[in-house]
């Protein structure tokens, strides 16, 4: 059994931050229940289907129970409410003041679940200029210092993350937050209202090494002087590799798999201090130098010098790398319908109380019949919601 076994979490959220959130929790053991509307959430949509999936919302959602609902109807209202009362988490992530809108407001399900935890993901947070526009990731990181985190060293050129980064971090927090409120709820058997903010996430995620300038007020500076510090992409004879020195020993290491043992007490490398200040010319050097050998030389000249290092990745490389492999860090499981799915494996290895993925990403309302009928409505009623759409399955 999961660390979460026995929980039940209500997941109204869509796109990547609130279903990202609720499927760790489901992989930790937790029954997740996703509440969504008759035509399915967005995420559905998005990319090609295999069997009636997309591969963004089957990594999303997998292990969760799918019930399809018209919460603009009585019916579907009373049932969601249902659905709350014995419920340990309820997770949405619609703008500010919509859930109110709706009927399902914190107030009023803490006045039926005081054990409740309730989770509010926004893009800005409820107040403020931008409260009430419309989020989504480019928009999070443009305010949050990203697109200067990433900005081209040369141009300077403002640039954005390949990836949904903020949604997913704020993912993460949003997971961790749940859990010690779960475990506050263990010592006062209170629930409470957790809301947090994409914005409000990425700064805190971005500021322990990027925000470096602004930490001390009265030393302020620009946080992109400090910028380049870091090794970071070198090319060789047939592809590119990292390569990073820190410490006097890793830049001795260094020098010495390159074959430049002068530069070993040249006054602009000699200690940390002045390798982080001559950092342009000291990997303008180190380039010149790497780039003279194959890929599998130098990285083993690395390895004997100790010297941090690593071939850059492509994607389709990962499923058979021997440390990803040594791992087991990609399941690859057969689920009837889909064949071979390959997800990364939960992260977090417990060794009493296992992670494990539960499931497929459901089908738009996979799960209706069977979580109506535990909740005790019979076959007349169900096939009455059904027929004024109330509830949709599949």
């Amino acid at each position: 059994m999961g660390a979460l076994d026995g929980l039940k979490i209500l997941d109204l959220t869509s796109m990547v931050s609130g279903p990202v959130a609720a499927m760790m929790l489901a992989d930790q053991g937790a029954r997740v229940i996703k509440v969504e509307p008759t035509n399915g959430e967005q995420m559905r949509h998005i990319g090609s289907k295999h069997n009636d999936v997309t591969p963004a919302f089957f990594s999303c959602n997998r292990g969760k129970e799918s019930i399809a609902l018209d919460l603009k109807s009585d019916a579907g209202k009373e049932i969601l409410l249902k659905l709350a009362k014995d419920a340990d988490v309820f997770i949405q992530n619609f703008r500010p003041g919509a859930i109110d809108r709706m009927g399902f407001g914190e107030a009023l399900l803490r006045s039926a679940n005081e054990r409740l935890i309730y989770v509010s993901i926004s893009g800005f947070g409820d107040q403020g200029p931008y409260a009430d526009k419309r989020v989504y990731d480019p928009i999070v990181q443009a305010l949050s210092g990203a697109t200067d985190i990433q900005a081209d060293r040369v141009t300077g050129k403002p640039n954005m993350f390949r990836i949904i980064l903020a949604d997913k971090v704020t993912a993460l927090t949003a997971a961790q937050a749940i859990s010690s409120a779960l475990y506050a709820r263990e010592k006062s058997g209170r629930g409470q209202h957790i809301q947090l903010s994409m914005l409000d996430t990425m700064l805190s995620f971005f500021w322990p090494e990027g925000m470096g300038g602004l930490t001390y007020a009265e030393r302020e500076f620009d946080p992109k002087q400090a910028g380049g510090a870091m090794d970071l992409i070198y090319e060789t004879q047939d592809r590119h590799i990292t390569a990073g020195v820190i410490s006097d020993k890793e830049w001795l290491g260094m020098c010495r798999a390159l074959g430049r043992e002068d530069w070993i007490e040249d006054e602009r490398f000699a200690t940390a201090s002045a390798r982080f200040k001559n950092v342009s010319e000291r990997k303008q050097l180190t380039a010149a130098e790497i780039c003279k050998w194959s890929s599998a030389e130098i990285l083993q000249r690395f390895e004997n010098e100790g010297v941090p290092c690593a071939p850059l990745l492509d994607r389709t490389e990962l499923l058979d790398h021997e440390q990803i492999n040594a791992n087991g860090s990609i399941s690859r499981i057969d689920y009837p319908g889909f064949g071979e799915v390959r997800q990364a494996r939960p992260a977090a290895q417990f060794s009493d109380t296992p992670s494990s993925i539960a499931g497929p990403g459901p089908k738009l309302g996979q799960h209706g019949v069977s979580v109506l009928t535990e909740l005790g409505f019979d076959v007349e009623e169900i096939e009455a919601l059904i027929r004024n759409k109330t509830l949709r399955v599949e």
